[in-house]
């Protein structure tokens, strides 16, 4: 079965380690809800570009595999999905916030 291409743009902000990613504006969101979804690899691969040239503010951008849902993209694979909840080794950030 053929799957459509659809990506989000991730990294890791420089100075606080929190999980971003890149929105229609060109700015990074902690919010995966925020981030846009592309749907063609040329748009993609240029985002890519254009978020490598900030290595001032986030370290190491990549495209991953994400799933549209009503509520905004989500990512498809596990390792993804377990990264945007945030630290796992003790409640901070992300999952303290949760909590509360």
């Amino acid at each position: 079965m053929s799957r459509d291409y659809s990506k989000i743009l991730t990294a890791n902000d420089l100075r606080l380690g929190d999980v971003v990613y890149w929105t229609s504006d060109q700015r990074w969101a902690r919010v995966i809800t925020d981030a846009v979804l592309f749907t063609d690899t040329a748009t993609a691969e240029a985002e890519l570009a254009t978020a490598f040239a900030q290595s001032n503010q986030v370290v190491s951008p990549y495209l991953v595999d994400a799933i549209t849902t009503e509520t905004g993209p989500v990512p498809a694979h596990f390792r993804e999905a377990f990264r945007m909840r945030g630290p796992s080794n003790y409640p901070h950030g992300k999952q303290e916030q949760a909590q509360g």
